[in-house]
């Protein structure tokens, strides 16, 4: 039974809907045109901002980048001790959840789901966000050309995030 509702519950929902606009006599089909319109408007007008972020995200992996940084930021990071290998994870979340995605994936296979590693790297897959993407859809979408200070506290609280997966793993590990 609950497999079956999981896997209709669209369905029902829009049966739900559908019933309630005709029961309240409200042009259903009208406001889901409507809503279809805006939508399009909406992918309009965030397009050139995801589109900037996709090459910007693409040079960045061609142009080798990320080895780059990551050399330069070992000494940096071992201070908080964050594991080296887990650099390249760090610099990446902020700009593509699929970028992420592929370098979490080979933590996971290179070190084990169960390692400090990959525990590390699963909570700073789950607690950390797609910084720069998020703004540049969100913003784009209503049209906010200064982000002001979401920026910097986004990225403060991505490293208070990123700080506390390395004390609580390692904390956890040692209990």
């Amino acid at each position: 039974m609950g497999e079956y509702l999981s896997q209709s519950i669209i369905g029902i929902i829009v049966v739900i809907i559908i019933g309630y606009g005709m029961i309240k006599g409200r042009k259903v089909y009208e406001w889901f045109i409507e809503g279809a319109k805006d939508g399009l408007k909406v992918c309009y007008n965030i397009f050139p901002y995801l589109l900037a972020m996709i090459v910007a995200v693409q040079i960045f992996k061609q142009a080798n980048l990320l080895d780059i940084i990551n050399n330069i930021l070992a000494p940096v990071v071992g201070m908080v001790g964050l594991p080296r290998e887990l650099i390249p994870l760090v610099i990446i979340k902020p700009l593509s959840g699929s970028g992420a995605i592929g370098i979490f994936t080979d933590i996971l296979q290179n070190y084990g789901a169960d390692s400090e590693l990959g525990l590390i790297a699963s909570v700073i897959m789950g607690t950390t966000e797609t910084i720069f993407y998020t703004v540049t859809i969100y913003f784009g979408a209503v049209k906010v050309k200064k982000t002001r200070h979401t920026i910097w506290a986004a990225i403060m609280a991505d490293m208070v995030a990123i700080i506390m997966a390395i004390l609580m793993v390692k904390i956890l590990i040692l209990s």
